[in-house]
């Protein structure tokens, strides 16, 4: 079975990776609220039915369903999405699926009714369609757009844009033939095909006048101005396109079967190695094929396995569940402290690590996490005190919390901003021997991040810095991993925690490049699933 990864929001919420990509390029953050769901809508009218708020009129899909998403897209419009606390002036629906969906039919009805409450010039519908092109033939096909935007038009949405989504730029006769039979305007089809890399996208449709059209259909009075941000955003891209070092990541985890799994660990890990210009080459190593057992089963994966982790410049360990695999996660943590390998373990790779300097340093032989083995005679990770089971197996500490550092002679509190546990009667053994809990939660009953002593980068963290990373300013547990590897952390951090001049994102591109303006919207961002 395969599985996506489940993003986490500040404020707890478990969402669709969707919303974290709108997190990402949009720099902002989002709420649980801002992931509208189907149940969520039910729940929200039986509640109303329950107080009586229909005064016993029969519950129906027309009107009480459709004014509830309306209801809900208005009030979270509203809602500020980042620091500045300043009401956004753009809100992004996302309404997935496929048009016909009957999943869907609510929330299209409910945003035909929604074009007529909010008028014309406040409502801009943007159609995404596929255009194939069979490889037999070459030839870009129309007919899905045609039917798809057909279809929507019966049921009362009609595109101002039509995204279409091609392997190759769209011929100027496919362009012509969609606009005359979808009843947009040429300039209306906007090409979005495929690209060197996803940072590529707003440029392609900056320079299709996208931002322009939004500015005329919406009658938004902002001030087009040169801004820094695309053009940084253009040199990363072209950064990506002609990067010539390498650095290797060794990802061993239980899902490796599925790269989506760890979707946001490896746009962090993008993220890092762009800010240090070099590409990134991420080796999956499942953990279970580490093991001594595997050697006797199948020698060939055990070898191919350790060989992947030994020829790379760095290991990361990321969370999971369960016990299978740990034992593997365990030898590769082994492996980099003694052979002064960068490292980075999150969650359950800081857990282990833990795990693993007692069996090696204490020769506590069964220490473990009680979630693996609860009668072990040295329970070195326990359960937090709020976690008990549920209706969905287990509530955990999600959200964003802070974390304090206890000192500031450490890596990570150099390269960072402020940000089951470890039990801490059992902390002190391992500070006398170098194995430091650098950061703490407010409480000091959580230990978040541990560092070891005497190795180029031996870090692991508790949360999940991942889901702050941007492509602009990545995380700094994982640039500290990226920067290890490529042996530059040192120099990084004699620098005052600066990137090299060749490093650094400029805006020396937007000086030069007067097309490069942009309307700067606030932006906040709803989907729908």
């Amino acid at each position: 079975m395969s599985g996506g990864e489940v993003f986490v929001l500040d404020d707890g919420g478990e969402v669709d990776l969707d919303l974290g990509n709108y997190e990402r390029f949009l720099d902002i953050r989002l709420t649980k609220d801002n992931n509208l769901t189907t149940g969520k809508i039910y729940q929200s009218v039986i509640n109303k039915e329950r107080r009586g708020d229909y005064l016993g009129k029969t519950v129906q899909v027309v009107p009480h369903i459709t004014d509830a998403i309306q209801e809900w897209v208005m009030r979270q419009a509203k809602v500020p999405v980042d620091s500045d606390d300043i009401e956004p002036q753009v809100c992004v629906i996302e309404l997935g699926g496929t048009v016909g969906d009957i999943e869907s039919m609510p929330f299209i009805e409910a945003f035909r009714q929604f074009q007529f409450k909010v008028k014309k010039e406040n409502f801009c519908n943007i159609h995404v369609s596929l255009v194939p092109q069979p490889s037999a033939t070459g030839e870009q096909k129309t007919k899905p757009t045609q039917n798809s935007v057909r279809e929507l038009r019966g049921l009362g949405l009609s595109p101002d844009l039509i995204m279409c989504r091609c392997s190759t730029p769209l011929d100027n006769s496919v362009k012509e033939k969609i606009s005359m039979f979808c009843h947009v305007e040429p300039e209306q089809v906007i090409c979005v095909h495929d690209v060197s890399s996803i940072y590529r996208v707003p440029l392609l449709l900056e320079d299709q006048g996208v931002v322009g059209y939004f500015c005329r259909r919406l009658n938004l009075t902002v001030e087009n101005r040169p801004r820094k941000m695309l053009a940084k955003w253009k040199e990363m891209s072209d950064r990506s396109d002609r990067l010539l070092e390498q650095c290797s990541i060794a990802l061993v985890g239980k899902y490796t079967k599925f790269s989506d799994s760890y979707a946001s660990v490896i746009k962090a890990l993008e993220h890092s190695a762009l800010a240090i210009s070099h590409k990134l080459e991420v080796k999956y190593v499942d953990s279970a094929d580490l093991e001594p057992n595997t050697l006797q089963e199948d020698p060939v994966k055990y070898h191919e396995a350790w060989q992947k982790l030994c020829s790379s410049d760095g290991i990361l360990v990321p969370g999971g569940f369960g016990v299978r695999g740990t034992e593997g996660k365990i030898h590769a943590i082994n492996w980099a402290r003694k052979q002064k390998k960068p490292f980075l373990g999150v969650c359950l790779g800081m857990q282990l690590a833990v795990c693993e300097f007692a069996r090696s340093m204490f020769d506590w032989k069964d220490a473990n996490s009680t979630e693996f083995d609860p009668e072990t005679t040295h329970p070195v990770v326990i359960d937090m005190p709020e976690h008990n089971p549920g209706q969905m197996g287990g509530t955990m500490r999600l959200g964003k919390r802070r974390t304090v550092f206890k000192t500031k002679n450490s890596t990570l509190s150099k390269i960072s901003p402020n940000l089951f546990l470890v039990n801490p009667e059992l902390k002190h053994h391992f500070e006398e021997k170098g194995f430091r809990f650098v950061g703490h939660d407010l409480e000091g009953e959580r230990m978040e991040i541990i560092e070891l002593d005497d190795h180029p980068y031996f870090v692991g963290v508790q949360y999940h810095p991942e889901f702050t990373s941007r492509p602009i300013t990545p995380s700094p547990p994982y640039l500290g991993l990226l920067l290890a590897a490529a042996g530059r952390l040192p120099s990084y951090l004699q620098k005052g925690c600066r990137l090299s001049p060749r490093d650094t994102y400029s805006d020396r591109s937007g000086s030069s490049s007067p097309d490069l303006e942009i309307a700067e919207f606030k932006l906040c961002s709803i989907t729908q699933e």
